[in-house]
């Protein structure tokens, strides 16, 4: 059973930083491409950045390009997204995604 487990959320200021963690298990992690996407309440999925399996192909929505950061730890079954500069645009819950399987999502609020 494909099982994905998203920590590291929290409030932060506008301008903060914050680290999201993916705990993959169940499947083989280090053979598949990985995305984080979020959603605001109410408003539909958005993608934010895409790692392919050897994490050397990093790809990013033109909303979060320069300030966050996709990365991949596929001894440890782990994928990561380092987030700088947030903004209350960047406010939402944020899963990690492996085809169709999604985890329960990680809340980032961005607020003053």
């Amino acid at each position: 059973e494909v099982q994905l487990v998203e920590s590291g959320g929290g409030l932060v200021q506008p301008g903060g930083s914050l680290r999201l963690s993916c705990a993959a298990s169940g499947f083989a992690f280090r053979a598949y491409d990985m995305n984080w996407v979020r959603q605001v309440p109410g408003k539909g999925l958005e993608w934010v950045s895409r790692i392919n399996s050897g994490g050397g192909t990093t790809t990013y929505a033109d909303s979060v390009k320069g300030r966050f950061t996709i990365s991949r730890d596929n001894a440890k079954n782990m994928l990561y997204l380092q987030m700088n500069n947030l903004k209350p645009d960047d406010t939402a819950v944020y899963f990690c995604e492996s085809g169709d399987s999604r985890g329960q999502g990680t809340q980032v609020t961005v607020s003053s």
